[in-house]
């Protein structure tokens, strides 16, 4: 037998080996009584940490001159946390056999403590939440603690953390979430399986998977990130899984409760409140949100209401059944974009006084949690969606094309009134689906550590509906069509979208040995997506007038089952460290709610079709008491590509115009230390955060798109951040630096001079923002300020097609925001 024996530091010149004795630990599993091997032990004397050896034998040295010999703190993988006190520990003892007990419920990430205040492993666990995250690039963003004032929602400082993350910014207050990544279009998030607790909250997840809703950062716990080897078990995206952990109910009996009230520039106002409560068997938790303000350019007022319950009954500690409601709505005057001449002269510019957008979104969801033994666990969820979608606004006149709609004039009569009606977009989404998942635990040939197998099904169904047409003169949000008004306007459409899924997927993780596993997995689907109604076409003359006017059909079906694979393995040689890698393929369907808006921005191929593609990452990750390190290599091979060219007539065509491959590397490093300045405690922490994309389209049917850059990927995307604390203080100072990118497949430049696609098409210029965040506790208050954009810097990251544009977005200058938060 081979004992790995760490003794503890010595603490007195002059050490005395009488002065020593040894004490001999023995960790097993309260199942079996099989060794536990690598078991986490720290020392609360000097915080050192150590492990268990494959026996589950630890030695560790105690000096008896100590008053006081301090605590064990025990981190074992899949059992419950232990603490020893050392004090309570006769003298003569040398040995003792400890049973660890299973963990009834999975922790939701491996945490590494140290004497300041933890340094928190990034990574989600092997498996959790009746997942399986092994040999996966997870990511994971905590809320508690977080510096900046969750309730602006900015994005930016919310996911300054995870890697190679593209993200579009606004003026809306963070009523929308707009994020890409490796080559992904960030608008709505639509290329990632957005969940909340478990559940989908998008619009359809396969005809329109856009996410209009998110809940508010301060609602949230914890966000968890999965890159593109997600498709196995939650869905087919190439971007992986998001996913937004709400608060749970307080785990011991009482109540809990957090208030925050914060505001700043541009009458930004937020007001949220947050109970918890467990008595018994039952446990709940209500959440509340109203935020309203404006954005710095006029035009451009908002309104937002958000609203959670979740209440859980548990039958025994094994079994617990919940139900989830939440609401969101929200009202959003849009104020439009600028083309690039505009942006440079005069970015706070608004020629769009009467654009809106109002969506009110509404989830449910069943979910079941039960543990007939601590091998075995069922986790069950029933879900539904009942939402609306309105747009109501002038963009141009769709009968015109030899004029850049941004540039349109909304012409008034003498009188003052609008002489054009507005273009209304109204969809509605119900939805249901239902997720079960079933983990099994077991022991194959006297493996220390039990194989994992998992195994699920998923049945989704949608029927969805958009309708487009004519709305009135006025510029207020009336979101009502005026058909008998204006009978040949233009832009007119109405269909209906039955859509239905059914998918079975598995991933089983075996150990190889003592520092191997191997994780394959598979993933069936059957989609049927159907596209029923008509369209107006409609022709006009030079001067704009009607010539011919006609409804048409535009039935379509596609059916289709296929299978997805994929493959992990990881090599642990310790606990601090690990090398991964994984492949997985991807998938993602036309979205034929596009396909019939006419947009004076872009028309989208009739023959658009899905796309495909294979995700691979390799990787290396190292976490201890101060560092945590993770770095990665990936491949995107994509296929089917859809994008934007331009076709004869000077539109932008939405089409799958071929195969590309990105490829990059993604390095995130964080580190913390303490130190004393005239005996005062003092805590630093800095992280850097750094993508490098590069990318080619490859093989494509247009000529002169061959060889190009593929769109949304600057070459170079850094965030980073130091922070001090000292006492009740904290500060943190945060820089976002990106390089340029390319909107469209084209690698089209900037071009003036009456250029009919200018603002709408074009390079988004590189650009570097800087954030400065404080906060001070007294408990139970603690008060906030962040300082954001400090240099004033005027850019933007986004140059929309279509709503809230089409154009350039811009970005908010600097502005600032103060928080005061109250919590029992």
């Amino acid at each position: 037998m081979i004992r790995f024996t760490v003794c503890s530091l010595f603490l007195l010149l002059g050490f005395n080996l009488s002065a020593q004795r040894f004490l001999l630990l023995e960790l097993r599993d309260s199942r079996d009584s099989l060794a536990i091997e690598g078991a986490e032990l720290q020392w609360s004397i000097d915080q050192s940490i150590q492990s268990t050896d494959r026996e589950g034998h630890l030695q560790i040295a105690i000096e008896e001159s100590l008053a006081d010999y301090g605590t064990l703190r025990l981190y074992a993988e899949g059992y419950a946390f232990f603490s020893l006190d050392l004090n309570a520990i006769s003298p003569k003892l040398h040995k003792r056999i400890l049973y660890l007990e299973p963990l009834n419920t999975e922790l939701k990430e491996v945490s590494v403590y140290d004497s300041t205040q933890g340094l928190i492993s990034r990574s989600l666990q092997k498996v959790s939440n009746g997942a399986i995250y092994a040999s996966k690039k997870t990511e994971l963003v905590r809320i508690e603690g977080a510096n900046f004032d969750a309730g602006a929602n900015n994005p930016r400082q919310v996911f300054a953390q995870v890697t190679g993350l593209n993200i579009y910014e606004g003026s809306d207050g963070g009523l929308q979430l707009n994020i890409g990544g490796r080559g992904l279009d960030p608008n709505r998030s639509s290329n990632f399986n957005v969940r909340q607790n478990g559940y989908d909250i998008s619009a359809d997840v396969l005809g329109y998977p856009e996410s209009y809703y998110t809940p508010p950062t301060e609602a949230l716990e914890q966000i968890e990130v999965v890159k593109g080897a997600a498709s196995l078990q939650y869905g087919t995206q190439f971007g992986g899984l998001l996913q937004f952990r709400l608060a749970a109910p307080p785990e011991e009996e009482g109540y809990d409760l957090k208030l925050s009230q914060s505001g700043g520039s541009f009458r930004r106002l937020s007001t949220f409140a947050n109970v918890g409560a467990r008595e018994g068997k039952w446990s709940g938790r209500a959440i509340f949100n109203y935020r309203n303000g404006a954005g710095w350019r006029s035009n451009s007022d908002y309104n937002s209401r958000f609203v959670f319950f979740d209440l859980h009954y548990d039958f025994s500690e094994n079994q617990n059944l919940g139900v989830e409601y939440t609401h969101y709505d929200y009202l959003a005057q849009q104020a439009g974009g600028l083309t690039d001449s505009q942006f440079s002269e005069q970015p706070s510019l608004s020629n769009r006084p009467r654009n809106w957008f109002a969506v009110n979104w509404n989830l449910f969801a069943l979910h079941h949690q039960w543990k007939p033994s601590p091998q075995c666990e069922w986790n069950s969820q029933i879900f539904g969606l009942n939402a609306t979608r309105k747009a109501v606004g002038f963009r141009g006149l769709p009968q015109v094309f030899n004029t850049n709609p941004i540039l349109a004039i909304d012409e008034q009569n003498a009188e003052g009134n609008y002489v054009h009606p507005r273009d209304i977009m109204e969809a509605r989404f119900e939805n249901f689906g239902a997720e079960t998942r079933f983990l099994k635990r077991y022991r194959f040939a006297q493996q220390t550590n039990p194989w994992v197998w998992l195994i699920g099904a998923k049945y989704y169904r949608a029927q969805n509906s958009s309708i487009q047409g004519p709305g009135s003169l006025g510029a207020d949000p009336d979101f009502r069509f005026y058909f008998d008004e204006f009978p040949d306007y233009a832009a007119q459409s109405n269909f209906q979208f039955p859509n239905e899924n059914l998918a079975l997927f598995t991933e089983h993780i075996f150990y190889l040995g003592k520092q191997w596993t191997l994780t394959p997995g598979a993933r069936l689907e059957y989609i049927k997506t159907r596209s029923l109604g008509s369209y107006q076409n409609v022709l006009y003359d030079n001067a704009g007038n009607l010539i011919f006017k006609e409804s048409l059909r535009d039935d379509r079906s596609f059916e289709r089952g296929f299978g997805l694979l994929g493959i992990g393995l990881s090599y642990h040689p310790n606990l601090k460290q690990e090398w991964y890698f994984n492949a997985s393929q991807n998938y993602r369907s036309v979205t034929f709610s596009d396909i019939r808006v006419v947009s004076p921005g872009f028309i989208v191929d009739p023959n658009i079709n899905d796309e495909q593609g294979l995700t691979a990452d390799l990787g290396y990750k190292y976490a201890n008491q101060s560092w945590n390190f993770d770095f990665s290599y990936f491949n995107l091979f994509y296929n089917n590509r859809i994008g934007l060219i331009l076709n004869d007539r000077a539109q932008r065509v939405r089409k799958n115009i071929g195969n590309a491959w990105i490829f990059g590397l993604e390095l995130f490093a964080a580190h913390q230390f303490s130190f004393r300045i005239q005996d005062e405690d003092w805590r630093m922490k800095s992280y850097l955060n750094l993508a490098l994309t590069s990318s080619r389209y490859l093989t494509v049917e247009t000529a002169n798109i061959s060889g190009n850059m593929v769109e949304f990927i600057p070459f170079y995307n850094l965030k980073s951040g130091i922070s001090l604390s000292w006492r009740n203080w904290n500060w943190e100072l945060q820089l976002s630096a990106i390089s340029s990118q390319f909107t469209d497949a084209e690698n089209s430049e900037i071009s003036y001079f009456g250029d009919l696609r200018e603002g709408i098409v074009g390079p988004v210029p590189s650009y570097a923002v800087v954030d400065l965040f404080m906060n001070y506790q007294f408990a139970p208050f603690r008060l906030g300020l962040s300082l954001n954009n400090l240099g004033n810097h005027l850019y933007f990251t986004r140059r929309a097609t279509g709503y809230p544009g089409p154009g350039i977005i811009p970005s908010d200058p600097f502005n600032f925001s103060i928080n005061l938060q109250f919590e029992l």
